[in-house]
């Protein structure tokens, strides 16, 4: 028989916990509030739940400024309600991992208190200091971060330069100093204790950074971007094989997903292989090509609306699928904290919404791997609705918007391109009925909300044409040995069209799906003989007639073919 590692089976749902449900009438979602859902979650079909940062924060950006790994944030509940959460949650069959910030820090953590009272200091070595040039007046080096500012800014109390490649407030831990990893370890070992069954790992591929820093050669007085020096180094799977190895000798089958945003397929092969890498399975970006050329280079590019580039996404689909088979598969997503919602990204909020919702969720999940479902998106919810620049709180917004207005566009073509593309317009909150606040909240929520009566867990759990009861479907198909282990085999077909198959032992299933909002014909091939061919997945519109289907707008269907003898 064959062996396969149990994370294979995962299917993981993840929760935003300011966004998700809110029970003591601060607007803001709690721990309280996820346990109070969890029989919903438990109902989806998923066994295991990603909370992201719930540990006490200043949240200049939403708690993964970390100030105490050890403490919940007084927002979210107490520890009790944690460990509740947790206790309840496997009575339920379901697994719980948290967010576990490796790269940096708030400076408002005990250590960087300490650090920054001196050279001397034993906790100094915890972060990266750099004097600076000239006389200490200009920063270490030319290198940009990720929020659009030098990776450098002097200490309070001295004259050196610490290391961030995120805000100023989250100071980059020093990799360097195995004091960090025992820390970091000691802060693993507290939360396992605790009953959490892994973690995912935000932001790993930046722990190492270049020795000696080099500046980039650019013009005087110019900063600018340099992954090359500060993301995927040869050290950072080495760092994680070696603290994951330490954690797993305690706790054998913890699961490990790390964020790589930017590794292709071969280095997400890496970190994730269970020989090699540190990882059970990785997320990256780089699953959604784009029309770049739809954009004014001049600005900001994340934040300019474009249209996915299905020729390409198949091939890379492909290639993923291809490079991962023997490893489970990759992750497979559509969007998440950080991305705006799928359905208002890639598919039709407007015409077609739920035959595209069902679609994407038929087309990404049947796929070989482990399917992240972030909250909401089972019910189809769009883009939050922002229709003032200041709600916005991507730190890049205000840049992105008055450099647009310099270059002549008008104001609402920023803050549409801002609202198609904010991670902020996916973090509205959770849209349970259709009360004044969606049921999230007896209160006005801290990040918005869209009342929408036709998407509310509570209008569609007993609609069977809802986007939630499809969803629930494809997960049940996800729950079979067909679609955890089959091969999988992309079918050429017409850019309109995403077809594939799944094979194990003696069954096959084809997923076809139509991608555009124009009807779509495939021709299928004759059924074979001692076999029986059935429609066991359908979305609105299918209609199957001698050899071909018709695909409605957004049209998807599965057919399942078992070669079993019937006589």
């Amino acid at each position: 028989m064959e062996q396969h590692p149990w994370w294979h089976k995962t299917i993981l749902y993840q929760v935003y916990p300011m966004s998700y449900q809110d029970t003591n009438a601060d607007g803001v979602g709690d721990i309280p509030g996820i346990i109070k859902r969890l029989d919903y979650i438990q109902s989806l079909g998923v066994n295991m739940i990603w909370l992201n940062p719930i540990f006490a924060s200043p949240k200049v950006d939403n708690g993964y400024d970390v100030a105490n790994y050890l403490e919940i944030d007084p927002q979210f509940g107490t520890m009790k309600d944690v460990e509740q959460l947790i206790h309840e949650a496997h009575i339920r069959g379901m697994k719980v991992i948290f967010d576990l910030i490796l790269n940096h820090t708030s400076d408002q953590h005990p250590w960087f208190q300490e650090a920054i009272k001196g050279k001397n200091n034993p906790y100094r070595d915890y972060y990266i200091w750099k004097d600076g040039k000239e006389n200490g007046q200009k920063p270490p080096n030319n290198w940009e971060g990720f929020f659009r500012t030098s990776v450098w800014d002097k200490e309070p109390n001295g004259d050196q330069y610490f290391f961030h490649l995120f805000a100023k407030e989250m100071p980059d831990l020093n990799w360097e100093n195995p004091e960090v990893h025992r820390a970091l370890e000691e802060i693993c070992y507290f939360w396992l204790g605790k009953g959490i069954d892994g973690f995912r790992v935000d932001a790993f591929i930046h722990i190492q950074k270049e020795d000696g820093f080099p500046d980039l050669d650019l013009p005087e007085g110019e900063i600018g971007l340099a992954e090359e020096y500060y993301a995927n180094l040869p050290k950072v799977n080495m760092y994680m094989k070696i603290f994951t190895s330490r954690l797993r000798e305690r706790y054998p089958n913890i699961f490990i997903v790390g964020e790589a945003a930017s590794a292709d397929v071969h280095l997400a092969r890496k970190y994730s292989d269970p020989n090699e890498g540190g990882c059970n399975a990785v997320i990256t970006f780089r699953y959604f090509p784009v029309d770049e050329n739809s954009k004014d280079w001049r600005l900001n590019g994340n934040m300019q609306s474009a249209p996915l580039l299905f020729d390409r996404f198949k091939q890379t689909m492909h290639t993923w699928q291809d490079e991962m088979a023997d490893i489970g598969g990759p992750t497979l997503y559509w969007n998440n904290h950080d991305m705006a919602r799928v359905v208002s990204r890639v598919g039709d909020d407007y015409i077609y919404r739920d035959n595209s919702a069902k679609m994407l969720a038929t087309l990404m999940y049947l796929q070989k791997g482990i399917p992240v479902i972030y909250n909401g998106e089972e019910i189809g919810m769009k883009n939050l609705y922002i229709d003032h620049l200041e709600d916005f709180n991507s730190p890049e917004a205000n840049d992105f918007y008055k450099k647009a207005i310099d270059f002549g566009y008008t104001r609402e073509w920023a803050l549409h391109n801002l609202r198609e593309t904010s991670k902020d317009a996916a973090r509205g909150a959770m849209q349970w009925d259709d009360s004044e606040y969606a049921g999230f909240s007896k209160v006005k929520p801290w990040s918005g909300v869209n009342i929408e009566p036709s998407y509310t867990v509570t209008s569609q759990v007993s609609n069977p044409n809802s986007v939630l009861i499809h969803y629930k479907k494809v997960l049940d198909l996800k729950r079979t040995d067909l679609f955890i282990y089959g091969d999988y085999r992309l079918l050429e077909t017409e850019d309109s069209l995403f077809v594939y198959e799944r094979e194990y032992h003696n069954k096959k299933a084809k997923v076809i799906c139509n991608v555009t909002d124009e009807p779509q014909i495939y021709p299928l091939e004759p059924e074979p003989e001692n076999a029986y061919r059935r429609v066991i997945l359908e979305n609105e519109g299918i209609r199957i007639i001698k050899n071909h289907v018709k695909l409605s707008p957004y049209g998807a269907v599965v057919l399942l073919t078992d070669f079993e003898d019937f006589d």
